[in-house]
């Protein structure tokens, strides 16, 4: 990596907490290992961190906005207490299949600007990590460098597309943040 990222766009369920499918209560938030040290590792650098996550299943019924919205200071929380912070987080409620089709919803990029505008974000240098491939894809539009956690909820075809793009792929967070800083020294 010839430059450090100037901003970190992070996927939230699969990339920093265990993907438990259409999370809906605060008790079910468990950090992966090692995620909390990856973002501090951010935070410590200077860079700015930016989730944006697809939220489905309040689209579809399955929970409500302020479910999600109590899992997700139920995040901040527990990365709080790991000395981590994010510096905003976004996220789309929609499902095209229930809600119609939207721009928010990644591999969408409306939040993705949304974010750059109301955060005046450097965009010389960006970085994208997720466990699906619609996590990292802004990248063609946007610039940057993309990274792909191929975890246990990652599907072949995605791994297969970051494979044939010569994107970057790894194991979890803390191995992307080693990918775009060098090797934690911890």
């Amino acid at each position: 990596m010839s430059q450090a990222p100037t901003t970190v766009f992070l996927d939230r369920d699969g990339t920093i907490i265990r993907d438990v499918g259409y999370l809906s209560r605060p008790e079910d938030v468990e950090l992966l290992a090692g995620a909390a040290r990856a973002i501090t590792r951010l935070n410590d650098a200077g860079i700015p961190v930016i989730v944006i996550t697809n939220q489905s299943g309040i689209g579809r019924g399955s929970f409500t906005v302020d479910d999600y919205l109590l899992t997700q200071r139920r995040l901040d929380d527990l990365l709080h207490d790991s000395g981590a912070m994010i510096d905003a987080t976004y996220f789309c409620p929609d499902h095209p299949s229930f809600t119609g089709p939207c721009s928010c919803r990644k591999p969408g990029i409306a939040l993705f600007e949304r974010a750059v505008a109301e955060h005046a974000l450097d965009m010389s240098a960006p970085s994208y990590i997720g466990d699906r491939w619609r996590d990292v894809q802004p990248f063609h539009q946007l610039g940057g460098t993309p990274v792909l956690i191929s975890g246990p909820t990652t599907p072949p075809e995605d791994v297969e597309c970051a494979r044939d793009e010569k994107v970057t792929i790894v194991a979890s967070l803390a191995d992307a943040i080693d990918v775009l800083l060098g090797p934690d020294q911890l």
